[in-house]
């Protein structure tokens, strides 16, 4: 039984779009990101990865086990930022290591002087109260349950076909 187009979809496109978010605030909008932001990167990545192999797969049973797959991989990266939201809320203690992005270069000691640091506990943009960690949670919650819930109705389809 394959995976609905649907599911298999979402399992590219949310964690792209959140990829492609996270990059344009980083390049474009200079908010560089704390070591906690690129743990919840690394899950998309595979996600990605998942959702692609699947689609190549597509529609032979094992695209059912990519896709899932790709759900728990962007379950995951939700559940990160989940966490790190709630470092930013100051809900609880967070990592202690901080981030700092350093320019390549031939003067390595004075990059890393000027290096911007990013702190894991302060959130350096919020809309209507809501980080872009808590905004990955979010979606990346609501998104894996969705594409989980599909697949789910998937299996119940077979299961009546």
């Amino acid at each position: 039984m394959a995976p609905s187009n649907a599911a298999l979809r979402l399992s590219i496109a949310i964690p792209a779009a959140l990829i492609g978010g996270a990059l344009i605030s980083q390049y474009v909008f200079g908010l560089y990101p704390c070591e906690m932001c690129m743990w919840q990167r690394w899950p998309h990545y595979g996600a990605i990865f998942l959702g692609v192999a699947a689609s190549a797969l597509y529609p032979r049973p094992l695209a059912n086990y990519l896709v899932f797959g790709a759900a728990l991989a962007i379950l995951t990266s939700g559940l990160i930022g989940g966490f790190h939201a709630g470092v930013e809320y100051g809900w609880w203690e967070g990592i202690t290591s901080c981030a700092a992005n350093i320019a390549a270069g031939d003067d390595l000691l004075g990059s890393i002087m000027n290096a911007p640091l990013v702190r894991c506990d302060v959130a350096p943009w919020t809309l209507f109260g809501i980080s872009l960690a808590g905004f990955n949670f979010l979606l990346s919650v609501g998104g894996a349950m969705i594409i989980m819930g599909l697949l789910a109705m998937g299996r119940k389809d077979a299961g009546n076909g």
